[in-house]
């Protein structure tokens, strides 16, 4: 399924937080959106999945705009994990994954053998199957992100928004996860703020600053050390992995920097 933002732009009291957004993920491609802190990235994400409509532009699915589509059709084709995503309720692991066959049901309709069945893998793909009678509120960050990935996993989207995903994973899930992205044949839109990872997991990026697109291409074209200078303001130097080729950045932690804080 193909995503595009087209032309989408979101003021709020004034100011514009993304403007004139045009950007296309293609059918199983992961595309990273990359940006330094209040560059609009969170802002265009939420419009992809519907937690926020566009002051102008649209959100097409297929060439469908997203809008017109019922809120319970596009949750069937698109699963988001946010930053936002909180409970004060002490549901089980097991009963926050199942909430993702939400969209698939009707009513109090009960899960079937095969629901049941997608919610026992999802966990055991985001490893916490060990957790599963286990309530969400006295799991750590990072447990409580596993719950949350496998509840979208089982929503069986053909997109997948994902806003921070590896924020509180220890570096092996934080791999893990990535790579699971890799393989998983789903389109993806992405929000890291890990630029070698997002180098090394992603198809494309694009780079926001000030709510504007400013780049977009495959890592190796995207990852400059003038972008990088420019956009977030740190030095690097870029290398190229030996295994896999893709371009790694290494933070010159002894540049004075003093002069470019506001």
């Amino acid at each position: 399924m193909d995503l595009r933002l087209d032309g989408v732009s979101v003021a709020i009291a004034g100011r514009t937080l993304v403007g004139g957004l045009d950007l296309d993920v293609h059918s199983g491609e992961i595309v990273g959106l990359l940006g330094p802190n209040g560059s609009g990235k969170s802002t265009a994400l939420r419009c992809v999945y519907r937690a926020l409509r566009p002051t102008a532009g649209a959100v097409l699915l297929d060439g469908a705009d997203v809008a017109g589509m019922a809120p319970r059709e596009s949750a069937r084709s698109i699963a988001a994990l946010t930053q936002e995503s909180r409970s004060e309720l002490d549901f089980t692991v097991a009963e926050v994954v199942a909430l993702g066959r939400t969209p698939h049901l009707r009513g109090n309709q009960a899960l079937s053998e095969r629901e049941h069945e997608l919610c026992r893998q999802a966990m055991e793909r985001a490893d916490i199957a060990h957790l599963a009678d286990r309530g969400v509120l006295g799991l750590s960050g990072g447990e409580r992100q596993r719950v949350l990935i496998a509840r979208a996993l089982v929503q069986e989207p053909r997109v997948l928004v994902l806003d921070e995903p590896t924020n509180h994973l220890d570096v092996r899930h934080q791999v893990e996860l990535l790579s699971f992205l890799r393989s998983s044949g789903l389109t993806v839109l992405v929000a890291l703020h890990d630029l070698n990872l997002a180098a090394s997991c992603c198809d494309r990026l694009a780079v926001l600053s000030g709510g504007s697109l400013v780049a977009t291409g495959s890592p190796a074209d995207v990852l400059t050390t003038e972008l990088i200078r420019r956009v977030f303001g740190v030095e690097v130097t870029v290398v190229t992995h030996p295994r896999t080729g893709a371009p790694q950045l290494l933070y010159d932690l002894s540049a004075d920097y003093e002069g470019t804080r506001s």
